[in-house]
């Protein structure tokens, strides 16, 4: 997929200034600091967001997003939460049980921790059948040796993966292409 002369402004804040790069098929991590509009590239390859201007060139057609939120239904259990976008309730399970969660499927949202909660997103992100997956900060809260462990499960969708991270070192475990946001 490659991304062409993308303009975005919030107002008068220009956040995207005729922005192009091509991404590989495997997994691309973008990186810089707070402002420099990471989660605004995921955001308009979602279609989430119009740019003024740019194209994006083989775009895949079925596109995952984890954001930044982890956007549980508070309703739901962590298992319902994965089959909402699965319908496949042995599926959700493997998932929950690959994100270290496998005793927590009746948990409500409200029950679990801020990690807990961000390993039932991954879980649904990991679960939904798709072209692309574009993850926000998707290991936010999380320490690093659970970083290490639940890597490999992004690895094995084998479909391109963007992500955004603020840090060295998951950006040193995830590996993969490197995008800098600070440096374009």
């Amino acid at each position: 997929m490659k991304v062409r002369s993308l303009v975005v402004r919030y107002d008068e804040k220009l956040v995207l200034d005729h922005f192009s790069a091509d991404f590989s098929d495997g997994i691309t991590c973008i990186v810089g600091p707070s402002g420099y509009g990471k989660t605004t590239l995921l955001n308009v390859i979602a279609g989430l967001i119009v740019p003024e201007s740019g194209t994006i060139e083989d775009k895949p057609e079925r596109i995952c997003m984890m954001f930044q939120e982890d956007r549980l239904f508070p309703w739901m259990s962590a298992l319902e939460n994965i089959t909402v976008v699965c319908d496949d309730e042995e599926k959700a399970r493997r998932y929950l049980r690959a994100v270290e969660l496998g005793n927590e499927e009746n948990s409500m949202p409200r029950e679990l921790s801020g990690g807990m909660k961000r390993r039932v997103a991954l879980a649904r992100a990991l679960a939904f059948d798709c072209d692309m997956l574009l993850m926000d900060e998707p290991f936010k809260g999380m320490d690093l040796p659970l970083v290490e462990r639940l890597v490999p499960l992004i690895r094995e969708k084998k479909i391109p993966v963007i992500l955004s991270t603020h840090s060295p070192e998951e950006q040193a475990i995830i590996g993969g292409e490197i995008l800098e946001m600070d440096k374009l």
